[in-house]
């Protein structure tokens, strides 16, 4: 599969929480540390999701904010 997305973060599920709608999915990557993603209950399931799965967050955004101190 090829997809448009450069952001990329290979890492591992530590974490999934499945709501009534939503999942959190809490992924362990080397930088920043850890990841948190908000999906669908039904993506998490159909994907079967469980703690220590090898997987990619792949981050695709329409907006990027910059913030200077």
């Amino acid at each position: 599969m090829k997809i448009s997305a450069r952001n990329m973060l290979k890492g591992t599920v530590e974490d999934v929480e499945l709501g009534a709608v939503m999942a959190s999915i809490k992924i362990e990557v080397d930088s920043p540390g850890l990841v948190t993603a908000l999906i669908t209950k039904e993506s998490a399931e159909k994907l079967g999701l469980k703690k220590g799965d090898k997987v990619t967050a792949i981050i695709k955004a329409t907006e990027v904010m910059v913030g200077k101190e």
